[in-house]
């Protein structure tokens, strides 16, 4: 399989779930500009309509405040599912009810691909592989994930949410994609979620303590937005066969560290850096191996930590001048 296998989008009536959220408004987006008819669904628990005011008024595109755990019925070619609150904060917040979101909405929004007869997309996680054992971490990697801690609800939903997707594709032959997304940061980030770029770039322009948990030395690698966008697209429209799963992400690793001072660095802040326990089941280390989406989809991130971060640290500066002045 090579690139000039990948079909060219076609217009398409297109569901996003979560499509209210940090990465599902900017899909929207570019699904529009793509010249697609949208249908955005979302309970708004943590997407806002403010992601996706701008697109309100386009006749190509619908609102709908739904919650996946319950059934609907739409008419579609092809489906999206990237609802699931993503951050620590907002996932512990109701760690049964993201459990629901990602088993019985993978059922409902399956369910519907099946009777539709629509190409469904799962947005799984990199955090199905847990604490890995294994650097950086190839899709045949099978994970280390403790299955009764606090992050258990995400990472564990996650992982069944893909057993899901593939039974589905065995036993139903519905046509599914399944892509891994690892850190991704940029504009429309909720400022609250407690992922660490939103984290320090908040802290760094309000002139607080940066706050890092553990030595700092733990890695991430940063995917900016436009990137990842751009990667789940092209996996959704490549070849019906290459089904995944396939990890998106930016192979550059950073520590949390080098994170932290790059970000002071921009904003020209102050802040002063603090230590703080590590969370339970914070993984150590956590880098993709993406060379199957190179392969196969012509993917490759473009869009340095630098370039990324000078964008996202403008959307937090327009944010706090916009709540300063209310």
């Amino acid at each position: 399989m090579n690139t000039r296998n990948v079909q060219i989008p076609q217009t398409k009536t297109v569901l996003v779930t979560g499509g209210a959220g940090f990465i599902g408004s900017h899909l929207c987006e570019q699904l529009l500009n793509q010249g697609n008819e949208v249908i955005c669904m979302d309970n708004l628990f943590t997407g806002t309509k403010e992601n996706i005011r701008h697109l309100l008024k386009d006749p190509h595109f619908e609102l709908i405040r739904h919650d996946i755990v319950h059934p609907i019925f739409v008419e579609v070619d092809q489906i999206y599912n990237l609802a699931c609150p993503a951050s620590p904060i907002h996932y512990q917040y109701n760690p049964v009810k993201t459990i629901k979101t990602n088993v019985m909405g993978s059922v409902n929004m399956l369910g519907l691909a099946k009777r539709v007869k629509a190409k469904i997309l799962q947005a799984s996680t990199s955090e199905i592989y847990g604490n890995p054992e294994i650097h950086p971490q190839p899709e045949s990697y099978w994970g280390n994930v403790n299955p009764i801690g606090l992050r258990s609800c995400y990472d564990e939903g996650k992982r069944c949410a893909e057993t899901l997707f593939f039974d589905y594709h065995r036993q139903n032959q519905v046509k599914i994609k399944v892509v891994r997304i690892f850190n991704t940061y940029g504009p429309r980030m909720h400022p609250n979620d407690g992922r660490v770029v939103s984290n320090f770039i908040v802290q760094a322009l309000k002139g607080r303590d940066i706050t890092i948990y553990g030595d700092g030395n733990q890695t991430r690698s940063f995917c900016y937005v436009d990137d990842m966008v751009k990667g789940i697209i092209a996996m959704m429209n490549a070849p019906d066969d290459f089904i995944g799963p396939v990890n998106l992400g930016n192979p550059v690793e950073f520590t949390i560290m080098e994170l932290a001072q790059k970000i002071i660095e921009l904003t020209q802040s102050r802040s002063k850096i603090i230590h703080k326990p590590l969370p339970e089941d914070d993984p150590e280390r956590r880098r993709p191996e993406i060379t199957l989406a190179r392969e196969c989809l012509g993917w490759n991130p473009t869009v340095s930590l630098e370039q990324g971060l000078r964008k996202t640290i403008e959307y937090f500066e327009a944010v706090l001048s916009r709540s300063v002045g209310q």
